[in-house]
């Protein structure tokens, strides 16, 4: 396993949920991070007990190419170096086949799938120069399979299983490993809307989704893990 120390990360949509976990979790682990956000003083309240010593915390729009450009040339300045990505910056927008209009649509291609491109494209040179570069896509289990009418998500989540192999293949031989990691249910407060029946307590909990993501970013370069799924329920297909 890689030692954490003096490794940097960087976290983005780090202000809640799964962000929030793995920020927490990497943080106990003796991680440097960088956290983005939209929200950069709800977000510099929420990790307040962190050590900001090890800690840069930075406004993030992640369909804005300026404000991610901005945040990577942060981190560098901060910590001169990065050796690690979690793109989980997302949103969730209603978009099915038949809708004519496709504002939602749009929203969910910028921010779920450019985002990531954009933070892979831009951190990639670092990630290569730290000849152990780790990359994290948050995608779901939605870009492994369809279950609802919600075709404009699943379609974002499948480019992200896509984008994490084209970048397994463009870093490979400079070290850098990319892993997608799909869940199904989480418990925050971005699935409060679904599957109430289900039972927020029967869901994932984002603190052991966390620990997946670090043992991903911890694993040298002859174990590497391209898909991680993950399932609060039985499925057949997985």
């Amino acid at each position: 396993m890689l030692s954490p120390q003096g490794r940097v990360v960087m976290v983005s949509g780090a202000n809640r949920g799964i962000g929030l976990a793995i920020a927490r979790c990497l943080h106990a682990k003796g991680y440097n991070l960088s956290l983005g956000a939209r929200r950069l003083a709800e977000l510099q309240r929420t990790v307040d007990e962190l050590d900001r010593e090890r800690v840069l915390c930075h406004a993030l729009e992640a369909a804005d190419a300026i404000s991610v450009k901005t945040w990577v040339d942060a981190t560098i300045q901060r910590f001169g170096r990065l050796d690690g990505l979690v793109n989980n910056a997302g949103i969730v927008r209603s978009a099915t086949i038949l809708d004519e209009d496709e504002t939602a649509l749009d929203e969910l291609w910028k921010v779920n799938v450019k985002g990531p491109l954009r933070l892979t494209r831009l951190a990639m040179p670092h990630l290569k120069a730290s000849g152990s570069g780790r990359i994290v896509n948050i995608a779901s289990l939605s870009g492994k399979r369809v279950r609802n009418d919600q075709v404009g998500y699943a379609m974002s989540k499948f480019a992200v299983v896509a984008l994490t192999h084209a970048t397994r293949r463009l870093g490979w031989d400079s070290g850098v490993r990319a892993t997608v990691v799909c869940p199904s249910f989480v418990a925050t407060d971005m699935s409060a809307h679904a599957n109430s029946t289900f039972g927020r307590q029967n869901m994932t909990q984002p603190d052991d989704l966390a620990e997946m993501v670090a043992t991903v970013i911890a694993l040298p370069n002859n174990a590497a893990v391209a898909e991680l799924l993950v399932n609060c329920r039985y499925e057949e297909m997985v």
